[in-house]
C-alpha cells in the first residue's frame, strides 16, 4: 500500500521515532511496544507535515490524531483523520474523516478507544484512501 507522499499528496507524516532521537528529554514518545499493539478504535497522534499555497510559509506541520481503523499484516495501520487541519482550506485529500495508513514509527501519542471512537469508525471513511 502506498505511503502518503509529499509529491502525490501535498502532505506526509513525520517520523515520530526520527524526533525523539533528535530530543530525547523534550520530544517523548510511547514505548513501541505500545505503538505496536493498538487496536480499532484506539487513538494516535501523528505529525502531518502540510503544503501550503500563497505567499506565506511554503508548508506546516500539525499534530491531529486518526482513529485506528485496521491493523494490517505487516504491523502498519489504517486510520481516520479525528481532526480539521487547522492550516489549510477543506478539501478532498486530507481533511476530518480522511482515511490514511500509517506506521508504529509516525506515532507520537496514543489514547485508549471509546464509545466515540467505536461509532466513528463503524463508519464509512470521508475520504477513503486509496488500496
Amino acid at each position: 500500500m502506498r505511503s502518503p507522499s509529499w509529491e502525490i499528496d501535498g502532505w506526509e507524516l513525520e517520523d515520530g521515532e526520527d524526533r525523539h532521537r533528535a530530543a530525547p528529554a523534550t520530544f517523548e514518545i510511547p514505548d513501541l511496544a505500545v505503538r505496536q499493539a493498538l487496536y480499532p478504535g484506539c487513538f494516535a497522534k501523528l505529525i502531518f507535515r502540510i503544503a501550503l499555497e500563497g505567499d506565506g510559509d511554503p508548508e506546516a506541520c500539525e499534530r491531529m490524531w486518526v482513529i485506528v481503523r485496521e491493523l494490517l499484516p505487516d504491523g502498519s495501520y489504517i486510520g481516520m483523520l479525528d481532526n480539521q487541519p487547522s492550516e489549510i482550506a477543506e478539501n478532498d485529500s486530507l481533511w476530518l474523516g480522511s482515511e490514511l495508513p500509517f506506521e508504529p514509527r509516525h506515532v507520537i501519542d496514543v489514547g485508549h478507544a471509546n464509545d466515540e471512537s467505536m461509532a466513528a469508525i463503524a463508519a464509512p471513511p470521508a475520504i477513503p484512501w486509496s488500496r
